[in-house]
Formats: C-alpha cells, structure tokens, sequence
C-alpha cells in the first residue's frame, strides 16, 4: 500500500510466546504494507479494503502514529494546519431527528434550545472578515435545515459570493442539495460543502430516521457531480462500535473519490437529546480511540484533509498533539461551533506555538470563465462554469 513505512521487530527470545506471535504478526502485516520511495512520491491512492482497515485499528497505537504521521507528511507540508471558523446562519428547530443533535425541533422540549431565524447577509459578513483577521482561511456557514428551500437559495448565494470576495475559502451545510442546488452554489464559488455520513450504515439507524443513509450519500453525489469539494465526516462515540467505525472508513472508500475534507468528530453529549442522555449514563469513549479514528482515516485518504471538529474542548494539551500526530492538519477556531463549545482561540495559537505548527494560507477555489459571443448581435458575455 502507497506510502506505509515498513517497521522491524526485534528478534524475539520466545518464538512461542503470545505476546511475540502478535509482534510478528503486526511485523507482517506492516511489512506487507511497505511500497518504495518512488511508488510513494506519485502519491497513489490505494483502495484500502475493509480487511486492511481493520488491521490498522488493530495495530499497537505507536505503530499506528508512525504510519499515520509518514503518510501525512508524504502529502502535506509537515507542521502546517488548515483553519475555519464555523457559523450557524440558521439554528434550532431542525425537521430532522439526529439523536445528538441539540438543533432538532423532536428534542427542543428537552434540550430548550432557543431557534434563531436567518442571520442578516451584513452580519454574516462582518463574522467572516473577524475570522480571517483571526487567521481562519477557510469561513464555513451551518443552518439547521433538512434541505434549503427555493427562497433560501438566493440568501446563500449571495453569501459565497461576499465571502469569497474577502479572498477566504468558503464552506456550507444546509442539508440534502438536489442537483440544481448544487449546481447553484457551484456557480456562486462554493469551494466546500459539508454533508458528514455521521457513522456506519448498519448503525445509522440508532442515530436518525428521517433522512436514510443513501440519501446522504445522495447529496455527496451531487456535490461531486457539481464540481465542489466534498467535506463529510462522522461523530465518534454514540456508542457504537469499533466494527462500526472500520465500516464508516470502508464507506469512504467506497466513493468515486475519498472526501477532500474529513471531519472526525467526537460526540459532545448534549443533556436532552436520546444519544446524548445515554451516553452520559453509561460512559464516553476513550480519546484514544478517537485518536486511533484519526490516524486509520489518515493512511487510509492520504490527500484528504482530516479535521479535529466537535470534542476538542475537553482534550488536554497532549491529547491534541496526539491527534496532530495522527495525521490531523485542520482545526475549527472559535468558541463555538453551531451550538456547543469549543477550544478557546488563545488557548489553540498557545498550543500551535509549542508545537511549532503554523497557519495555511487561504487558497479559494477560481470559478472558470467562458466567453459566450451572441450570433446575432455581436454582444460578448461570459459565463461562469464549476470546476
């Protein structure tokens, strides 16, 4: 497989031993994962298959970060971080029943989140300009809809357009897009849109009904077709499983091509909401195993970015690193992300400088122009076409 490294054991005293078959056998499976450094640098993307998967998240946690961090600095330049800012333009009293998810009008009762209609465009505006002058290259935009209406179309293009205008990348989730919708905010400049898978398919069930797996990966479909990076992710720690976690990273490959942006979240529990509640009852899941999330995501879509999303406030200063480690290279600034908490910005420019990592710089996506010459008239014109 395209860029693992390969790494010896020590001979072993006891050849017999449990504890050195297993040595051996992880010896094998790395070995077996080597390529030359030539295959490396054309950073050819190999199809992991669910098997591998679930060997890596099987590998001691070391082993794992070397493979994860050698992948990570085949592709990106070591030490630098991509950074977005995340707002809610719309919140609460989402139709959609996602059992984690505060915004949910089928849990408004429990967890009394107040709904906010649509931000004002100016206001949007004057959030984005605050966060690129914080360092943020990147300006993602979230409203609690099940899929934006025709009169909401208008407002969000209008939004791509005076974002991008301020030389930031832009990012929206609004729920399901149709081809149409995509199309249209293709032609607005989107550079991202966000759409995560949230989980297994076998587990998705237990998370929400009223929109079904396939129609997630419905609108992923139409993102794609329209030219705009996919950014989708899922949230770990809503109390499924490992088998549950290999799957959701299988699913990933499964697509005509991994997601460019890959935000794996860990499950904040809301008080009021159904996953929330049962979480809190029985127990959160280790950090680490959302670290070892991070990494396997990493060797797995080299090229993509992988994001430390929702979580990362209770994270200590080494477990961050850890994840950074694992081959994480973006973060969400801000103290808030759509409605729970998050990281303070000092305390992340604090970290980023004892870990010596530095900020990416913005790099938007540049609509292609077409000359269009009416027959007729002789009138020039141009079109603006999605990548």
């Amino acid at each position: 497989m395209a860029g693992l490294l390969s790494i010896s054991e020590p001979n072993a005293s006891s050849p017999t031993s449990t504890v050195d078959n297993q040595n051996n056998s992880n010896s094998d499976f790395l070995a077996n994962l080597a390529t030359d450094a030539t295959t490396a640098n054309q950073k050819t993307t190999h199809k992991h298959t669910r098997a591998d998967i679930e060997k890596l998240f099987d590998l001691p946690l070391m082993d794992l970060l070397l493979q994860a961090q050698t992948i990570h600095r085949e592709n990106f330049k070591a030490n630098e971080v991509q950074i977005s800012t995340l707002l809610s333009i719309k919140t609460g009293n989402c139709p959609e029943d996602c059992g984690y998810c505060s915004q949910s009008g089928h849990h408004r009762d429990t967890t009394k989140l107040q709904a906010e209609k649509r931000i004002e465009v100016d206001k949007v505006i004057a959030a984005a300009k605050r966060a690129k002058n914080s360092g943020s290259s990147r300006f993602c935009m979230g409203a609690a809809w099940k899929h934006p209406s025709a009169k909401d179309m208008p407002y969000v293009v209008e939004l791509i357009k005076e974002v991008k205008a301020l030389g930031l990348e832009t990012c929206m989730t609004l729920g399901m897009l149709d081809t149409n919708q995509a199309t249209q905010l293709a032609e607005a400049g989107l550079d991202y849109y966000n759409h995560n898978l949230d989980t297994s398919r076998s587990y998705y069930e237990q998370v929400v009904s009223t929109r079904s797996y396939d129609e997630r990966l419905d609108t992923i479909d139409n993102v794609r077709n329209s030219g705009i990076n996919v950014c989708s992710g899922n949230i770990v720690g809503m109390g499924e499983s490992r088998e549950d976690r290999i799957d959701w990273v299988h699913e990933l490959l499964k697509m005509p091509k991994a997601p460019e942006s890959i935000p794996v979240n860990l499950l904040v529990p809301v008080a009021g909401t159904p996953i929330g509640d049962k979480v809190l009852a029985e127990g959160q899941l280790p950090v680490l195993e959302w670290i070892r999330t991070i990494a396997v995501a990493r060797i797995c879509c080299p090229t993509s970015y992988v994001r430390l999303s929702a979580g990362r406030e209770s994270l200590s200063d080494s477990e961050q690193a850890l994840a950074f480690m694992a081959g994480a290279n973006s973060f969400f600034y801000g103290d808030k992300l759509l409605t729970t908490g998050n990281a303070s910005q000092s305390g992340d420019d604090r970290l980023m400088r004892e870990l010596g990592l530095t900020k990416q710089f913005a790099a938007p996506r540049a609509p292609k122009v077409l000359p269009v010459i009416d027959a007729m008239s002789g009138h020039q014109s141009q079109v603006v076409l999605a990548d």
